[in-house]
């Protein structure tokens, strides 16, 4: 009887971890790219990003899937690391509404019943809904699933029970909690949800196979173990990523801690308010404990939240290059994030190409060892923002993903066509004196330069791109007319031809780079589009030909 009791016990548990997944998927595939708007728009101080951690670990019912995603936002530069902290907080919380949900509704009312009927219904909705109704109707399957799962469990566990399975697993004591606690964190390790696994101890709880010191000590560890996932997710990630990682990791280390402080008082309230009634701490009583031994941390730990992001900083110190440092593979698998990181290190690359061509133009740039270092590392970003864009999948069904991926592959080519141009005319540097025909237009070459580096970081004023596209414009007139001066003062007798042919390569040069730095401008820093009705051949006998 006990292996049926034990395949019972598994199948529950199984439902129940099918049902959590059907219901994160479902409900983030219903939501669309809400949830992630949500995730972006409200952290924009810990509280408002812890809030936002609790509210869509509490609704998603997965601290693992807010954990990973965010991860990937930081990974991506979407959010910056502080605030992800802040996320961090609430997503451990939120994961505790999970054992709310068991403990009030799956033991004070038989719902597998009922689930039954739901699934069902969810199971139609899955099939022959449209559109979002039908993610609408596989979360309601999950939601059910949850509760069979539940009911399963209950049954397996109570039989158990009847055998003293659970009796010796963890006794009384320091040494017999701390095992517990190792057996909660292997648990959650293996069925990768920290939710399943207080599930399962809140059954047991119910079925008085456990103690509820038992069990305290067994949340505990899930709570510790739910932190593997995220910290396996950033192997071979960048620093952002390990960082978000770290600060799980240490803030559910810490609640640990502080559930091991709390018990001894907590329990002693609960029993001196039971005492009189009779009435022992069950699987509510449980689902509090493990409610307020996180809520506590995160009250320690939240006006403390910059500090720590700081002192995490300091432990993983930023390596590699800063211009691919958001090129991380882990978001790859999200292609919306995997855009928004190249798009990232797509502005960080062109401001380090332009800042070089700025040098050049300004008449002083470095030489040696140091120009070769400043040349090299766009470059490099080059070569891996190429590489990464790649391997980003398609997602057909999304147009405005689509249009920002286009718009994309348009600023690698104009990236990589400006890099072409870094071999300096030998005319240039003669031009570099002040009373020099073509200083002026170096310096107003360099100033469109400057112009769309501010405006790529932020640091110019709106409607910067239209301004770029006219000061370009001006700006080839400009060399149209400097060229006709040339060819006409050569032809009158004023210089040679060696000096007007060298001076006609730095015009030539200076126009192909105002060209693709408005074109770069225009493609990362204005609407992220692609023009209908006209392509690359029209813009190129546009403005700058």
């Amino acid at each position: 009887m006990v292996p049926s009791l034990m395949f019972r016990l598994a199948g529950g548990i199984g439902l129940f971890l099918l049902g959590l997944i059907l219901l994160t998927d479902g409900l983030k595939s219903w939501a669309g790219d809400a949830l992630r708007r949500v995730l972006l728009r409200f952290t924009g101080t810990t509280r408002r990003a812890f809030l936002s951690g609790f509210v869509i670990t509490a609704l998603v019912q997965s601290s693992s899937a807010t954990t990973v995603a965010l991860i990937g936002f930081v990974s991506a530069g979407l959010i910056a690391f502080p605030q992800a902290v802040g996320v961090v907080f609430g997503t451990s919380v939120g994961t505790t509404v999970t054992g709310w949900l068991v403990a009030g509704l799956g033991f004070r009312i038989s719902i597998g019943i009922y689930a039954m009927p739901l699934i069902a219904v969810g199971a139609l909705m899955r099939l022959l809904a449209r559109g979002r109704f039908r993610s609408l109707g596989l979360a309601l399957a999950g939601f059910a699933l949850i509760f069979a799962g539940i009911d399963a469990m209950r049954e397996g566990i109570r039989g158990l029970g009847d055998f003293q399975a659970f009796a010796g697993v963890a006794p009384v004591g320091v040494p017999g909690g701390l095992v517990a606690v190792l057996i909660g964190f292997a648990m959650t390790v293996v069925l990768q949800s920290s939710s399943a696994a207080a599930a399962t101890f809140l059954t047991a709880l119910d079925a008085g196979s456990i103690t509820f010191e038992q069990g305290a000590f067994l949340v505990i560890g899930a709570a510790v173990g739910t932190t593997v996932k995220g910290a396996l997710v950033t192997v071979g990630a960048q620093t952002p990523a390990k960082r978000t990682a770290l600060a799980h990791i240490l803030f559910n280390l810490a609640a640990g801690l502080v559930g091991l402080l709390l018990l001894p008082i907590y329990r002693r309230m609960l029993f001196l308010a039971g005492e009189p009634f009779g009435v022992r701490p069950g699987p509510l009583a449980l689902a509090a404990f493990h409610t307020l031994f996180i809520g506590v941390n995160a009250l320690i730990f939240l006006p403390w939240a910059d500090s720590f992001a700081r002192g995490i900083s300091l432990l993983l110190p930023e390596r590699g290059s800063r211009l691919t440092s958001f090129l991380d593979p882990s978001v790859l698998s999200v292609p919306s994030v995997a855009l928004e990181a190249s798009h990232r290190a797509l502005i960080e690359t062109a401001c380090a190409l332009f800042s070089w061509f700025q040098a050049e133009l300004s008449g002083s740039p470095p030489e040696g060892k140091e120009a070769e270092e400043r040349l090299a590392e766009p470059l490099e970003a080059l070569d891996r923002l190429r590489d990464f864009h790649s391997q980003i999948p398609p997602e057909h069904e999304v147009e405005t993903v689509t249009r920002f991926r286009a718009a994309q592959l348009h600023a690698l080519d104009h990236l990589a066509r400006l890099a072409a141009h870094r071999e300096i005319p030998p005319a240039l540097a003669q031009s570099a004196a002040p009373e020099s025909a073509l200083a002026s237009l170096r310096n107003d070459c360099n100033r469109l330069l400057e112009l769309a580096i501010l405006g790529l970081r932020g640091q110019a004023s709106s409607g910067w791109p239209s301004r770029l596209e006219s000061e370009a414009a001006a700006f080839s007139d400009r060399l149209k007319a400097a060229r006709s001066a040339v060819l006409l003062r050569t032809a009158e007798g004023e210089g040679n031809a060696h000096e007007a042919l060298g001076v006609l390569d730095v015009l030539r040069w200076m126009d192909r780079v105002a060209y693709h730095a408005w074109r770069i401008g225009h493609y990362l820093g204005g609407l992220g589009e692609v023009e209908t009705g006209r392509g690359e051949l029209s813009d190129a006998k546009g403005v700058l030909s």
